[in-house]
């Protein structure tokens, strides 16, 4: 009786946080494919250099409406650097831009508060800012990337920007989080269902080790922006300190293996360490200043507003159609997925008159980062096409004289490893 108790429970929060949030992801998604649409990269490469201050402030102004999390941002931050951008630029690009997103403020804003979605890209602008001018005095000695020359892209007509606004909005970018929003999702039901609530109080752990144990466990995995917001509002209800809390959001989203070693490997060991510091003293300094300087009950009445929506008996008609249009939009995503996986093999190019070559490229997780390595390799002079299989990662490349040394070379220089 008490597993179905159980099964009942997880299954009904899970429902219930899927649809509270659901209408306001759905406008997220909306502003991510404006954003994605309307604005250039070429001008938001522009203004990633130039002075220490500027670059920085600049690279996290741009960065935290930008619906990239800590998969996405790793090829985009490979590739600003690759074309120009100064590394305190580029890492400031880094930490501020995963913690945020319109999306995730709209989705902390409808679980967790006001004060929270306002502290969010507070938090990531400072931290974002400091990392930037940290990293421009440690490295002022070394060299820059000589930046390649491009290709202008050819402009669309607004016809065509307002179906990649839908595009990439509603599949894309879906497909690019949905697995780890699910995953943030089913974990918040299980710790809602399972954890009896006040856990934290009742083992009575003081907040700054609550911190440390919420860092220690969210700097090497990947929580995105999005995906941490369910886990953190279930975690206050639970007992954890709004400042634990929002370690969680902020240090877990910035940081994961991936990005880590990417930056190592591109900008450079001073660049990596000043940007693993900035996070870790970040988070803990944000979280220490939610607990102790500002009214606590500005981050707790999610607790209260949460057991008032569990008394009233049941969600609103659109919170329920939002979470509907969410879960096929999810199921979509995967579907067009697998079916431009599946037509992306070399075996479905029909010109054979050319080179063809298959390679494995290890580190690539999601849209972005199939876009980078697509446009990088298609930039060389001897490449026509050249098609990303995400399932099987590998790179389909169609040219004449393929120059394999060249090949590796570009796609090594974005963050990943060939094969």
């Amino acid at each position: 009786m008490e597993v179905q108790q159980y099964i009942s429970s997880f299954l009904i929060d899970f429902v219930r946080i899927l649809s509270e949030m659901a209408p306001y992801l759905l406008l997220g998604f909306f502003f991510a494919g404006l954003l994605y649409a309307f604005i250039s990269p070429r001008n938001i490469e522009r203004h990633f250099n130039g002075s220490p201050l500027k670059s920085s402030i600049l690279a996290s102004l741009l960065g935290i409406p930008l619906p990239l999390c800590s998969c996405g941002v790793i090829p985009t931050g490979a590739a600003l650097y690759k074309n120009g951008a100064s590394k305190g630029g580029t890492v400031s690009f880094l930490i501020s831009t995963p913690q945020t997103g319109v999306d995730s403020m709209l989705a902390t804003f409808s679980l967790m508060g006001l004060p929270f979605a306002i502290f969010r890209p507070i938090a990531a602008l400072v931290t974002g800012i400091t990392g930037g001018l940290i990293t421009s005095t440690v490295t002022k000695n070394e060299k820059n990337h000589i930046p390649d020359q491009k290709p202008m892209k050819k402009n669309q007509s607004f016809s065509q920007k307002t179906i990649s606004v839908f595009r990439y909005g509603f599949v894309d970018f879906i497909q690019d989080i949905s697995k780890w929003l699910v995953i943030g999702l089913v974990l918040a039901a299980i710790i809602s269902a399972l954890i009896p609530d006040d856990f934290f109080n009742i083992i009575n752990m003081p907040p700054i080790l609550q911190m440390i144990l919420i860092l220690v466990i969210s700097v090497p995995l990947y929580i995105c922006a999005t995906g941490s917001i369910p886990l953190a509002a279930v975690l206050i209800l639970k007992g954890i300190s709004p400042g634990a809390a929002f370690v969680l959001l902020m240090a877990g989203p910035a940081s994961n293996a991936a990005t880590i070693t990417m930056i190592g490997k591109v900008l450079g060991r001073r660049s990596l360490l000043v940007y693993l510091a900035t996070i870790v003293f970040g988070a803990m300094g944000s979280g220490l200043f939610i607990d102790y300087v500002l009214p606590t009950h500005w981050f707790t009445n999610i607790t209260m507003q949460y057991s008032a929506h569990n008394h009233a008996g049941h969600l609103a008609w659109w919170q329920i159609a939002s979470g509907i249009v969410l879960v096929l939009l999810i199921i979509n995503g995967y579907i067009q997925k697998y079916r431009k996986d599946k037509n992306s093999s070399i075996s479905n190019i029909k010109n054979n008159t050319m080179d063809t070559l298959k390679i494995k490229v290890e580190g690539m997780t999601c849209n972005h980062c199939k876009s980078n390595v697509e446009t990088n390799l298609e930039q060389l002079p001897f490449v026509k096409t050249a098609k990303v299989n995400l399932t099987d990662k590998t790179a389909s490349i169609e040219g004449d004289d393929l120059d394999m040394a060249k090949i590796k070379e570009t796609i090594n220089s974005l963050g990943y490893k060939t094969e």
